[in-house]
């Protein structure tokens, strides 16, 4: 089984998966371990702390890449690290002189306070089901239950969601099994199929969505989104 070591002194980490994993939804899927074995390993990068993830997935909501990381950067530079003691150091002009709008600067303000004071417990969440760490996420300002499944994959790595309000994975769903649209209940089918690695499929199919696979097409009607925003998806 192939293993990462958690990034120490700056170093990356990445999410972790191993051939028990991949070899599940092998047998699960013939199509998915056709792109699997076409893909390889996929070595995709995770946050490390809880309290800056959720800061950086309110950051991205709705804007592109390069604003993303841009903004993150500015902060960690004008911070020097983003904590719960950093953000409290600022107030809600300087958080949106670093790019941000006004309401995301109140909703991070809101966050490290909550955190600060005890109402929201970063260390509970960790121990917690997936549902019940997504609900404690949703209660948060700005913190919709997608942002909240990606903070799930990226930030606690936790191995199976599968998120119907990702765009992404619905479209590299649809360019793999061929289907003009995925509603609910066929999606469902695939998420119990795939079930206990959901988030490992997720990895594959946003590759697929991506391009990485020559030779597939989205078979849904044409639908332009603006170049570069992204709109639910990692």
């Amino acid at each position: 089984m192939r293993r990462f070591i958690k990034a120490v002194s700056g170093e990356k980490m990445y999410f972790e998966y191993g051939d028990e994993a991949v070899e599940y939804l092998k047998s699960k899927d013939k199509k998915l371990a056709w792109v699997i074995d076409h893909v390889g390993h996929i070595d995709r990068e995770v946050d490390s702390d809880l309290f800056s993830s959720v800061v950086h997935h309110i950051i991205g909501q709705q804007i592109s890449t390069k604003a993303h990381r841009t903004i993150w950067q500015r902060m960690n530079d004008y911070l020097g690290k983003v904590t719960p003691e950093t953000i409290n150091s600022a107030n809600i002009a300087e958080l949106q002189s670093l790019g941000m709008t006004f309401r995301k600067a109140e909703y991070i303000k809101d966050f490290s306070e909550k955190v600060t004071i005890g109402k929201f417990d970063l260390a509970a969440v960790k121990k917690m089901s997936d549902t019940e760490a997504i609900d404690a996420l949703v209660n948060l300002k700005g913190i919709g239950v997608w942002t909240a499944e990606m903070i799930l994959i990226f930030c606690l790595q936790r191995p199976n969601i599968l998120s119907f309000g990702d765009l992404a994975i619905l479209r590299g769903m649809r360019m793999v099994y061929q289907h003009r649209e995925i509603d609910r209940k066929q999606f469902e089918k695939y998420r119990k199929r795939l079930s206990p690695y959901g988030s490992v499929a997720s990895l594959y199919f946003w590759a697929v969505a991506g391009g990485t696979v020559p030779g597939f097409t989205d078979p849904a009607p044409t639908k332009k989104l603006t170049k570069g925003v992204k709109n639910n998806t990692k």
